[in-house]
């Protein structure tokens, strides 16, 4: 009887089912299949999200420009020589010794102004002379004639031979010949004479003296002259400038310009272009050209250096970028552009003139392109960009 009992017990409590077993292992692989995945998906959440935000900050954020159209004319800046409208030296042309001087550097001077007087003792003795000469060539001059015209008369009558009233009339047209002779010397030594006063050609400024009361003057004959004083225009100035060839066939007279000085800062002096070489010069390939500037004012000193602004007409309409716009590789210089609204593209330009902070583009771009300011230095054809809202300024 124990036996049996045993039995039974046995069979209602002691070993499951197969059955219930294979269901409490189920539930059993099933909490650690949670377990796993609660601790599993977070990580594959954020490694993802890490994917994105990686691959999202490897898009470049880009702002863009569009080129702004250049003015109708361009400026270029060349250096000029200011030089006066008439620049002269002043030598004597007489000998002698300088008397007097009336004006002296700096000093503003009217045409035919007295500047100095020379005395000249020889030419004044030579002149006296001269006029001896000549009341000595008058007198036998009027003998002649009387004798010619009584020997014309007595032939008349026969009472001379020919050849004693042909000697007469030789001998009165010789005298002649003397008295027009002394008189071409004494009108030599007096206007010699005449340049004992020393006087200014031109109104002008006497920039030099070099000379001083009792030098000896020397008007350069048997040795060199020396320049007496030198005297130059400035109410109006000559400012010569090398234009370059590419340019040449722009500058025409009639175009504008404006002179500045470093020492005069903030100022700008107007010229205007009147002629030109007409003829390019072979070694720098540049034509010179002639601008004139009014200097009523006198601020402007000959033989100043100056920066000449030409404006001249465009020859081909230019855009106007940021220097920071632009990438220079080995394929040359480049700007990237945004096509498509996020793809970016490298495009070839050619620069014009280099304007400080920004420079014209003559070629390779349009006015509609969007231009990148700042590319980074990988920046590529095609790769895909993000364009940055533009700032509005705080608005």
């Amino acid at each position: 009887m124990p036996d049996s009992g045993e039995s039974r017990l046995s069979g209602a409590g002691g070993a499951l089912p197969p059955k219930h077993g294979g269901l409490a292992l189920l539930i059993a692989l099933l909490i650690v299949a949670g377990i796993v995945v609660a601790g599993v998906l977070p990580r594959l959440k954020a490694r993802a999200a890490l994917r994105a935000t990686t691959n999202d900050l490897a898009i470049p954020t880009v702002s863009v420009v569009h080129p702004k159209m250049g003015a109708p004319q361009t400026e270029i800046v060349l250096p000029g020589n200011v030089q006066a409208f008439n620049d002269s030296p002043i030598y004597a042309r007489t000998n002698g010794y300088l008397k007097k001087w009336y004006v002296d550097i700096g000093a503003r001077v009217k045409s035919d102004q007295l500047l100095a007087e020379i005395e000249t003792p020889e030419v004044d003795q030579e002149l006296d002379q001269a006029r001896a000469d000549l009341n000595t060539a008058q007198a036998n001059f009027a003998l002649s004639q009387i004798t010619a015209q009584r020997y014309q008369e007595l032939a008349r009558t026969d009472s001379v031979s020919k050849q004693d009233v042909d000697n007469a009339i030789g001998d009165f047209a010789a005298k002649k010949a003397m008295v027009a002779s002394a008189q071409s010397n004494v009108k030599r030594l007096e206007e010699l004479q005449s340049f004992e006063k020393i006087y200014a050609p031109f109104d002008g400024v006497i920039t030099a003296r070099n000379t001083d009361i009792g030098h000896l003057i020397n008007s350069g004959a048997g040795a060199p002259a020396t320049e007496l004083f030198h005297i130059a225009a400035i109410e109006k100035l000559r400012v010569y400038i090398n234009v370059p060839q590419q340019y040449s066939p722009s500058a025409k007279p009639g175009l504008t310009a404006d002179l500045t000085l470093q020492e005069l800062p903030g100022q700008r002096f107007k010229g205007t272009l009147v002629r030109t070489a007409s003829a390019i010069d072979l070694a720098t390939r540049t034509l010179l050209v002639e601008v004139d500037v009014d200097n009523s004012s006198g601020q402007l000193l000959p033989g100043a250096y100056a920066e000449v602004h030409l404006k001249v007409p465009a020859g081909t309409p230019a855009l106007i970028l940021p220097v920071s716009a632009l990438i220079f590789r080995s394929d040359g210089l480049q700007v990237g552009t945004v096509e498509s609204g996020n793809r970016a593209a490298l495009r070839n330009v050619v620069l014009g003139h280099d304007l400080g902070s920004e420079v014209e583009v003559v070629s390779g771009l349009t006015g509609d392109d969007s231009v990148i300011t700042n590319p980074p230095d990988s920046l590529v054809s095609g790769e895909i960009v993000r364009v940055a809202a533009p700032d509005r300024g705080g608005q």
